[in-house]
């Protein structure tokens, strides 16, 4: 799943190239991946355009020009794709499977934005978790309050962000993957980040201490940074809307480094399960 470097990246190469360009029509070929009415979706959508582009987390929030009242959510989930393509120009995020250079539209291309100018916007999805809803701005701010607080934000203070560990009885990953709780963390950079605060990810959120917490809050603040400025992460083929791969990838320390050794110790990095979720961590300088 994409995670908050990666769709921040997909939202600033959008922008740069949809906003405020008018879509002729939209293509739906599986409705139910539009949340609420389909057809009143593509009649709001066509002849208007994109004003602004936002993010929460995960999500892709899209104002509209003609109503600004009026936006659309978009949200990959597991295995959703944005490809642009516009003449020889293409530009891609998100999961990296069917491969972005297949044959456009593909099995996957279950709605294609026409913009007038001929370039295309592909929203695939092969196990379809993903979808889009029409929205107004008061539905847009009941769906931002549903999210935790966000690593880089103003609300992202080391208060706030020590005072959701408060009698929490959970593991530390567990939280960190909490979107209620944390927004925008997934499943690589909750690695990384406990890594780099030195914390086993399987540890429980009450025997942390105030310098454990304060590691962590750092953690969280450069790992963010640090993966945005590199584009996100490729573990496969994942691209960010300029076509660039994202190389953050060869900046991690442990997740999908099982059984090698690890960067400032002479432990081993292991894999394990927490939360459900496949985990990456050192032996000896993770505790």
């Amino acid at each position: 799943m994409p995670e908050l470097p990666e769709v921040e990246t997909i939202r600033r190469g959008l922008a740069s190239r949809i906003v405020h360009q008018p879509i002729g029509e939209i293509e739906l070929r599986l409705p139910k991946m539009i949340r609420g009415s389909a057809p009143a979706f593509c009649t709001e959508l066509q002849s208007n355009a994109v004003r602004s582009i936002d993010r929460q987390g995960k999500l892709l929030i899209f104002h509209l020009q003609r109503d600004p009242d009026k936006a659309f959510l978009l949200h990959l989930k597991m295995t959703g794709q944005l490809i642009y393509r516009q003449g020889s120009e293409q530009i891609a995020g998100g999961h990296p499977w069917p491969s972005y250079n297949d044959t456009l539209p593909n099995q996957y291309s279950h709605v294609t934005f026409h913009f007038e100018s001929g370039a295309k916007l592909f929203f695939n999805d092969q196990r379809q978790f993903g979808y889009i809803k029409l929205v107004n701005q008061e539905e847009v701010a009941a769906e931002k309050a549903k999210y935790g607080i966000e690593p880089l934000t103003t609300s992202f203070t080391r208060e706030r962000f020590v005072s959701i560990f408060t009698n929490r009885k959970t593991k530390l990953k567990a939280l960190l993957l909490n979107q209620k709780i944390l927004s925008g963390i997934g499943n690589i950079y909750a690695d990384e980040i406990c890594y780099y605060a030195r914390l086993r990810p399987d540890r429980s959120v009450k025997t942390l201490t105030t310098i454990d917490l304060q590691r962590l809050y750092d953690a969280a603040q450069v790992i963010i940074s640090t993966a945005i400025h590199h584009h996100g992460t490729t573990i496969s083929d994942y691209a960010d809307a300029n076509g660039n791969r994202g190389n953050y990838s060869d900046f991690l320390h442990v997740y999908q480094r099982e059984t090698q050794p690890c960067h400032r110790c002479s432990g081993t990095i292991v894999k394990m399960k927490v939360a459900s979720r496949g985990t990456h961590f050192c032996t000896e300088c993770q505790k």
